[in-house]
């Protein structure tokens, strides 16, 4: 387990770039309460992962991929389920088809929502609101 408490949305998003550097794993589900900064943290990990085009959640259509140029990985999956009413409503989403292909990268926001369906191997982030800038940042393999 590691901590890190971040002082702005800038230090978030170099933390979500770091990680991405590193790729402790595929799977990555991100848990915290609304603005707590996981949509920043997302931005700084495409931009990790070299992807130029400006990262927005997809909150309203709930997936958004991004083509990537990786020696393992071709894709990044950023879903975002913060509309999600019920864990069955993410049938049809094809979830188990994205996070089983072994060349995509998926990151998932609100990922306590489908806890239960989510795959063993993957890395939970979790984050905390601190104050107005400052966030605590928990992440778990």
């Amino acid at each position: 387990m590691a901590v890190h408490i971040t002082d702005s949305a800038k230090e978030t998003e170099k933390l979500g770039e770091k990680i991405a550097k590193k790729l402790l794993g595929r799977i990555f589900a991100l848990t915290g309460e609304l603005g707590n900064g996981k949509t920043t943290f997302v931005k700084g990990f495409a931009r990790g992962l070299g992807i130029k085009k400006r990262v927005i959640s997809p909150s309203f259509v709930y997936i958004r991929p991004y083509a990537i140029r990786h020696k393992l990985y071709t894709n990044l999956y950023h879903i975002d389920l913060y509309r999600l009413e019920k864990p069955s409503d993410v049938k049809g989403l094809g979830l188990e088809e994205i996070w089983s292909n072994p060349y995509n990268i998926v990151i998932i926001e609100w990922a306590e929502k489908i806890k239960k369906i989510l795959p063993k191997e993957r890395v939970e982030i979790y984050f905390q609101y601190l104050d107005k800038n400052k966030r605590k940042i928990t992440i778990e393999q």
